[in-house]
């Protein structure tokens, strides 16, 4: 299972090297875009949306 769980993860380090690599941000600044930026801002989105079909 461990070693499962490493071919993932070195898959997806390689998945943001190459989005760091095809935009040109490197992927430090491609990890902290999606992660930082984009995840948080797409989880409030949907919240929002959630919210207010509820009502």
């Amino acid at each position: 299972m461990d070693e499962l769980i490493n071919d993932f993860f070195r898959w997806c380090v390689e998945v943001l090297v190459w989005i760091g690599n095809v935009t040109g941000m490197g992927y430090e600044l491609a990890n902290i875009v999606i992660f930082v930026i984009l995840q948080p801002l797409l989880i409030l989105i949907f919240l929002i949306l959630w919210l207010r079909e509820r009502k």
